[in-house]
């Protein structure tokens, strides 16, 4: 869009050009005046909800806590699990690399022989 622009006019700078379209644009998407229209259309419900949020309060304060560290428990283990295997793996593609160049470096003694 900046290109054809620029086609039909070279000083057009479509930032300049945009910028206040643009800024009224925003304004009436996320501005005050649409943050007041949001809370009054939410009025009702929250109107509703505001009475019973000490009673919610309570009852989810009420509640036995839980034990979370077994769960955390497990995922250590899981990962000491995991660790192990990565680190088996990097130690078997290390012997691998290792014999490939032991295998190079034989036959090029072997070749010059």
């Amino acid at each position: 869009m900046e290109g054809l622009g620029r086609d039909l006019d070279p000083e057009l700078v479509l930032w300049s050009t945009a910028k206040p379209f643009l800024e009224k644009w925003m304004l009436e998407q996320i501005g005050p005046k649409k943050l007041w229209e949001e809370l009054k259309a939410q009025a009702p419900l929250y109107a509703k909800l505001l009475p019973q949020l000490p009673r919610l309060l309570h009852g989810y304060l009420q509640q036995p806590q839980k034990n979370d560290s077994r769960q955390i428990e497990q995922l250590l283990t899981e990962q000491r699990r995991t660790n192990k295997l990565l680190q088996t793996l990097i130690y078997a593609g290390l012997g691998f690399v290792v014999s490939l160049l032991a295998l190079q470096v034989g036959m090029r003694l072997h070749f010059f022989s």
